[in-house]
């Protein structure tokens, strides 16, 4: 990466292209296609829905550096990577931003000029590509863009129109799009033509920079709308660039690249890498290479980002990143397990400078591969144990079954080439029709989950128009104006506002008839609109001087500064109404309640398990608090009741909670406050327990250290002491390193206590009668029953998690207990009945006969004490029960194999009783109708003497 660590300083100034070096900028950020989601931090700023107030508004042009990860949804490259030598599911993307300045012209001259004049790229290697219309979709070729590109000097054969496909950017099925302009790179060069190569998936032709001109919004019903603004959103991939600049032909002949390789050749036993593809590479070992390279690349950045491989979303997106590496480790390279995360530390030395974060958590990322790859190689196992026994069950010529491919895929990860491989192996196929439509189903399944209101998101169009005509964002500080009255009861003041416009259809009006359901927004507001994590307030609305008229307020949401209140208009409404609003006060206060409780929970995490501890994420309703988090393992019980502690001292104290707005600047000086990006309004919200803001401001204040400080757009208690209680009543872990937390607080709190007193008292009974000496077999199973009926009690209650786990504990010990005792009892009542069978039948070739036992099991247990204590003898024993329903078990001697069959046995005996029966050569057993018998004892001793 020599050739590019020192960028022009003119070029970085003027905010022109973006620099290709490993640094992270200011706005540097994640770029996701991971499961088909895009994360990029300036999309609210394309929408328009970015708050007015925030750093992030008042960009005009941006330069950046992002790590993407492109491996499922629309850009997915994943089955790509290592078939070629430029694709890569984690790669840096380096990009230049317009928004709403400049525009075509100047992205393609300044994009020109880097690569021509800085990095002194010949001009004839270079390809530019535009957009060549679309008549189906109305749009004309992007004349425009080919003509900036002619007078910037490129030849007319070196500019070449493409496709919708090729040069029509957008994420998903929604959103900001356009047309593009491509710059391709041909590696050959040397005065030859390569234009037929462009778009062809050649290896010695590639793209290198795309530039996007966002001009269109695709909207839900397909059709494409002009943006009130036009941007630009360039990438180019720093993989490429480096590739062009390093003068090699191969992203993996960099150096961002070959010591990854050296390390893997030093850790496996195949032959040393050599960059062949395609059917040059035989045994795929060269490809092999590459995909390890590659993908222990993406699992480092992942995983110190707080992606783990999981279950869902991203997560289970990197599972099968971190599966597809292992199998090509150990199936390909012959690489003995723990070959990925030796490869870490080289990872770490290649991109640690640029992200220190590689650094600091190296070995949680070993750790993680480890862990994960051993779960894989033992689901490999269990997997090929399934396909194996499924096979051997099918009928021939039959397809494998859609089903069991499907769980193998979904539940042990499975991946489906290699299904594909093993049927392959055993000439059966997969009926592939069955199972895409059971993926379908899944993905059905999965979007129907997702909720959408059109009435409480305003669209670019409606946001761009209300800002244009100037119509004021919503004042929302009306939802901090409360106070404590003189009996300790909270008031909220109501608030007078104007309808300023209302939204309904994706489209803005003056009127909405009654009957409809609509958006409000208001040039005012007292409504907590849902944001931070905290759930919306609910109300209602009046109109001014009519009391009898009643909107309820179904939910808030804040979009671009406006606040918009969900309501069915119980009469016409209009723009211009006077309005007097009314929250829900239970149910704010409830929210207040839990939202200052989990600022309380976050401190007292930090200080039980240390100042590490990061927040993952957090959800505040009126009936609960949910908190997510990094740990390295499993909270303890002990760990648990210490957190639940801290927060009780902290409600004992009762401390004053301060809130107050700054200045963005002044909140980023704060020591050990968390980072504070654009997407914050300025000023922010501080909110300190029992530390005015101003001391947490002062230059050498530890407060947000030794207390509760954060940035905090929610509502609040005004003293921790309203909480009254806080109980922890689950704790779980979301994948590896990350547990969630559920709490409840006040009488919530309290009932959940109670709850775990009660079940305590019983778990402590059931201990008590487990202690007395029971000879009963029912009385003793009853008993097991007991403890697992209260053992699903335990686990489902909402209870405090420290007490849960402990009785957990209890019942475990208890349940082994209760099963040892009911086995040891079945044994006693075995050995009796087969003592006395023993001497009534003086080692007999055959025993067949009734006996009274409890169930089926001990019946089978008499049977195997007589075939042990008489080795020669074969058994068949009735059991009648008070039901009327009879017991059937036997065994056969080995010595009358393979004549004599005991599962033909039970099904001749069961068979005669209008019964079923079942098993092997050897023990079967079965049941059926008291009625027959007398008979079946006949038919088992016919049969026996049958074959004897």
């Amino acid at each position: 990466m020599n050739q590019v660590l020192s960028p022009p300083p003119h070029l970085t100034s003027s905010g022109s292209p973006a620099l290709p070096r490993l640094q992270r900028s200011p706005c540097a950020g994640w770029h996701l296609s991971i499961a088909g989601v895009s994360h990029f931090q300036f999309k609210p700023v394309f929408l328009g829905t970015v708050h007015p107030r925030s750093e992030l508004a008042q960009h005009r042009r941006v330069v950046n550096s992002q790590k993407c990860v492109r491996a499922g949804g629309k850009h997915n490259d994943l089955e790509d990577v290592g078939r070629d030598t430029y694709h890569h599911t984690f790669f840096e993307m380096l990009g230049n931003w317009s928004f709403g300045d400049y525009f075509k012209e100047e992205a393609c001259s300044m994009a020109w000029e880097l690569l021509t004049e800085v990095y002194e790229i010949p001009r004839d290697h270079l390809y530019v590509t535009y957009f060549g219309g679309d008549p189906s979709l109305g749009l004309s070729a992007d004349e425009e863009c080919r003509d900036v590109w002619l007078r910037l000097g490129v030849p007319a054969s070196h500019v070449l129109p493409f496709p919708l496909k090729d040069n029509f950017w957008e994420m998903g099925d929604t959103g900001p799009c356009g047309p593009c302009t491509e710059i391709h790179y041909d590696h050959v060069g040397g005065g030859r033509n390569a234009a037929a190569l462009v778009n062809q998936g050649s290896p010695d032709v590639v793209e290198i920079w795309n530039l996007v001109f966002m001009q269109y919004s695709r909207e839900v019903e397909g059709n494409l709308l002009p943006l009130p603004q036009h941007h630009v959103d360039t990438g180019m991939g720093l993989e490429r660039l480096v590739t062009v600049l390093q003068n090699k032909r191969s992203n993996y002949d960099t150096d961002l690249f070959t010591p990854i390789l050296d390390a893997i050749h030093k850790g496996c036993r195949a032959p040393r890498y050599q960059g062949l593809i395609g059917d040059a590479d035989f045994g795929r070992v060269n490809m092999a290479y590459r995909v390890v390279a590659d993908h222990v690349r993406t699992l480092c950045v992942c995983i110190t980002d707080g992606i783990y491989p999981g279950f869902s979303g991203a997560e289970l997106v990197l599972r099968r990143i971190l599966r597809r590496a292992v199998r090509f480790c150990s199936e390909i390279l012959q690489a003995p397990p723990g070959l990925l995360a030796s490869l870490v530390p080289t990872v770490v030395e290649v991109l640690g400078d640029a992200y220190p974060e590689l650094t600091r958590n190296a070995n949680q990322i070993k750790d993680i591969i480890n862990e994960n790859e051993a779960a894989f190689l033992s689901s490999l196992e269990r997997g090929r144990r399934i396909i194996e026994r499924t096979v051997q069950q099918m009928e021939p010529s039959t397809n494998f079954p859609a089903e069991v491919a499907w769980s193998l895929y979904g539940s042990l990860g499975f991946p489906l080439d290699l299904i594909d491989l093993m049927l392959e192996e055993k000439g059966i196929s997969l009926d592939s029709t069955a199972f895409n439509e059971l993926a379908l189903e899944d993905a059905g399944g999965a979007q129907a989950e997702q909720p959408g209101n059109t009435n409480t998101h305003l669209d670019v169009h409606s946001l761009a128009w209300l800002q244009s005509s100037n119509v004021p964002a919503t004042d929302d500080s009306p939802k901090y104006a409360y106070t404590v009255g003189q009996h300790g009861q909270y008031e909220f003041s109501p608030c007078q506002a104007t309808v300023l416009m209302l939204y309904r259809d994706q489209s803005l009006h003056k009127e909405v008839g009654a009957g409809q359901r609509c958006g409000v927004i208001l040039d005012r507001t007292n409504f907590y609109a849902e944001q931070g994590g905290q759930d919306s307030d609910q109300g209602y609305m009046i109109p001014l001087g009519q009391q009898d008229v009643l909107f309820p307020v179904e939910s808030v949401h804040l979009c671009g500064g406006y606040v918009i209140h969900e309501v069915t208009a119980v009469e016409t409404l209009r723009a211009g109404d006077q309005l007097q609003l009314f929250v829900d006060e239970a149910q704010r206060l409830a929210c207040m309640t839990n939202h200052t409780a989990t600022h309380l929970l976050n401190f007292a995490l930090r200080r039980v398990l240390g100042d590490s501890t990061e927040q993952r994420g957090s959800h505040v309703t009126a009936e609960r608090l949910r908190f997510d988090f990094d740990t390295k393992g499993h909270v303890t019980v002990e760990q648990l009741q210490q957190v639940e502690q801290v927060v009780q001292d902290l409600i004992q104290k009762n401390e004053v909670v301060h809130m107050a707005e700054v200045p963005l600047t002044l909140a980023r000086r704060v020591q050990g406050l968390r980072a504070v990006d654009e997407g914050y309004p300025d000023p922010v919200r501080i909110v300190s327990l029992g530390v005015p803001v101003e001391n947490v401001l002062t230059c050498d204040s530890k407060a947000a250290v030794q207390t509760s400080v954060e940035l905090c757009c929610g509502t609040h208690l005004l003293q921790t002491g309203s909480v009254e209680d806080l109980a922890i009543i689950s704790e779980r872990q979301l994948v590896k390193g990350i547990s969630r937390l559920i709490a409840v607080t006040g009488g919530r709190a309290k009932e959940a206590r109670e709850v775990g007193q009660c079940l305590a008292m019983e778990v402590d009974s059931v201990s008590l009668r487990m202690k007395q000496r029971i000879t009963s077999i029912p009385k003793m199973q009853d008993l097991s029953k007991e403890v697992g009926q209260l053992t699903k009690v335990v686990a489902s209650a909402a209870m405090p998690q420290w007490q849960r786990k402990e009785l957990q504990t209890i019942l475990k010990v208890l349940q082994r207990t209760a099963n040892t005792a009911v086995k040891k009892l079945e044994l006693q009542q075995a050995e009796k009945v087969a003592q006395i069978l023993l001497a009534k039948y003086c080692n007999q070739p055959v025993i067949i006969d009734t006996v009274p036992v409890d169930s089926l099991s001990i019946l089978m247990k008499v049977v195997n004490k007589l075939c042990d204590k008489s080795p020669g003898t074969s058994v068949l024993l009735l059991s009648p029960q008070a039901s009327g329903e009879v017991l059937c078990a036997c065994q056969v001697s080995k010595n009358c194999l393979p004549v004599f069959s005991a599962a033909d046995w039970a099904v001749a005996v069961c068979t005669k009783m209008e019964g079923k029966a079942g098993g092997s050569p050897i023990v079967a057993k079965g049941s059926g109708n008291a009625k027959g018998m007398q008979g079946a004892l006949t038919t088992a001793l016919e049969f026996a003497q049958s074959k004897l």
